[in-house]
């Protein structure tokens, strides 16, 4: 649209609107093609917008060096700086976690009497929080407090509790927590509480996780998301017979059906060693008509299942069955891949285990290297190194809780 206004229409470009299509360039098209628009443009064109468009260009590729050097050019030619360029530039430090270098944007601003806004403040505070600066963290938290200009939201005093959270103080998590509460609208009441939910049971307060469940459950319509961070929750607190009674009330009244909640309980069963319930699980949903069959996902639970339970005959099978309806999203447990091959390697069965590496590498799920490498391995009965050691670096490893979850995270 940017392209056709300035391109094909006869009528003025304003800077605005070149500085929206450098923007849109650098995001759609890279730095390269925006830069080659920016240094196209006349030197009257070129003011404290289009430059903040390519400051921001700059912080989106990370490339901060350019960041940098643009921030200096538009002081050096005296723009009128706004608040957004400043907390375009501290984001970046926070991504590249250069933290020391906050203060002196923060001083900057000061002395040039520019106002911190909403985001300049949540950007410190996450700063803060980051690096286990607490009374950094509690500065900026109190003086968003008692600064009228600013609305202090539950995404703040979240990312407060995480701090304090990383910083041991369990009982400052739960205030944090309260505050935030108090304060959601109800438009974000969904995600807020699948928050709150995960943030509980990091500190072990079963309590509080039932207690915001029971507040979910006033909302309107409840979510897949929310009951699989609720069942995570529980699973992570070791509460498997409230997980069951959750997943049990989710199978009674769902609308869309979502396997990644089943699969939670799965994975669940077979970390725990109940193998005999999962497979069960799977079962009765085969023979509802929920599913045809195991997905990736269930057959790689199932494996480490059998593999924790000492049946190995068992594990080969089912992750060669999860290597064989596997999907892009899927990666075997690294752990149980390796059980798998090295006690075929101990059976001395090298060609059921040369055609578990042929179907991980057919499947994209090897390297040619790791896969080379683990040929050797399973020939060689005096080679110095274990199959895991040599999978690490090449898949990461399946934790099937996160993978189904999504941690409840903002």
């Amino acid at each position: 649209m940017s392209e056709w206004m300035s391109e094909e229409m006869s009528h003025h470009i304003s800077t605005g609107d070149i500085a929206i299509r450098l923007d849109l360039i650098g995001k759609v098209r890279g730095t390269d093609q925006a830069e080659k628009f920016f240094d196209s443009l006349p030197d009257t064109m070129r003011n404290v917008m289009v430059y903040g468009s390519l400051l921001n260009c700059y912080a989106h590729n990370k490339n901060l060096e350019k960041a940098e050097s643009t921030m200096q050019t538009m002081r050096d030619l005296s723009f009128p700086m706004k608040t957004i360029s400043y907390n375009v530039l501290m984001s970046l430090y926070v991504q590249l976690g250069k933290y020391d270098k906050l203060d002196v944007l923060m001083q900057e601003m000061r002395v040039k009497g520019i106002e911190c806004d909403t985001y300049t403040y949540n950007i410190r505070l996450n700063a803060y929080a980051s690096s286990s600066d607490i009374e950094g963290m509690e500065n900026v938290l109190n003086n968003m407090e008692s600064d009228a200009r600013i609305s202090v939201d539950w995404h703040s005093y979240v990312v407060a509790a995480n701090g304090y959270f990383k910083a041991g103080l369990t009982e400052k998590v739960s205030q944090m927590l309260n505050k935030a509460e108090q304060i959601v609208p109800g438009k974000s009441k969904w995600k807020a509480y699948e928050v709150f939910l995960s943030l509980y049971t990091k500190i072990g307060r079963k309590d509080e996780v039932y207690r915001i469940w029971k507040l979910y459950g006033n909302l309107r319509n409840f979510r897949n998301s929310g009951y699989l961070c609720m069942i995570s929750s529980l699973i992570k607190l070791d509460d498997i017979d409230g997980a069951q009674k959750i997943l049990a009330e989710w199978e009674s009244g769902y609308t869309l059906y979502d396997a990644r909640v089943p699969n939670l309980m799965i994975s669940a069963y077979c970390k725990c060693g109940l193998i005999a319930k999962a497979e069960a699980y799977t079962s009765s949903l085969i023979v509802r008509g929920v599913i045809k069959g195991p997905d990736a996902f269930t057959w790689n639970s199932l494996a480490s299942g059998y593999q924790i339970d000492g049946r190995m005959v068992k594990a080969v099978e089912a992750m060669k069955n999860a290597i064989l309806c596997s999907t892009a999203a899927w990666k075997p447990n690294n752990i149980t891949l390796a059980a798998c091959i090295d006690y075929l390697k101990g059976e001395k069965n090298t060609e059921a285990a040369e055609e578990l590496l042929r179907l991980l590498r057919d499947r994209g799920l090897l390297s040619t290297d790791v896969h080379e490498r683990l040929a050797i391995y399973i020939r060689d009965r005096n080679l110095d190194a274990s199959a895991l050691d040599l999978i690490k670096g090449d898949n990461q490893t399946l934790d099937e809780e996160v993978q189904g979850a999504n941690e409840c995270q903002i």
